[in-house]
């Protein structure tokens, strides 16, 4: 057997893998997060549709509308930048696999209640982009998971503030 790097590690250590990822999931999440920033209320009212979050609860619905683009804003920057790099792409691994459950239930009961086939249905899945078909945002939702699942998995530093900035 040959000590030799495969091919997914030679490729990796030239660090464009990790660029591409994480200059396309952070500025999908800038732009997402600046769509809801720019019009609190109407992200609001669709966290409210999908019934997730008691009707009583306005305050936790409230912070959630104010915090959550911003949050995804944050995450954007510190992703383009190479800054704390893992924890951004962890954070919105995270809520990319919450967002893809809620908006695939969402689907699911309106294609329980209609007429339509599944990927006929569209609705403002309230990720910043407006009316989308239901497969065409789930096929977005899990190309950018497996975006942030190349940061995750990078060991490469290239191209990256921090990697620049201090050496291992």
């Amino acid at each position: 057997m040959s000590n030799s790097p495969g091919l997914l590690q030679r490729l990796d250590r030239t660090g464009f893998p990790l660029l591409m990822a994480r200059l396309g999931l952070g500025v999908v999440f800038i732009y997402m997060g600046w769509a809801k920033v720019s019009d609190p209320v109407e992200f609001l009212k669709l966290i409210r549709e999908y019934q997730m979050v008691p009707q009583q609860s306005y305050v936790f619905m409230n912070v959630l509308a104010a915090v959550l683009p911003w949050m995804e804003i944050y995450c954007g920057i510190l992703l383009i930048t190479g800054v704390a790099m893992h924890g951004s792409a962890l954070t919105m691994l995270v809520m990319l696999l919450a967002f893809t459950g809620v908006v695939a239930i969402r689907a699911l009961g309106m294609y329980n209640l209609g007429q339509d086939p599944f990927c006929a249905i569209r609705f403002d899945c309230g990720c910043g982009g407006g009316e989308v078909r239901i497969c065409r945002k789930l096929l977005e939702n899990t190309g950018l998971i497996l975006l942030s699942m190349i940061v995750l998995w990078s060991s490469s530093r290239r191209f990256c503030l921090k990697g620049d900035l201090i050496r291992a």
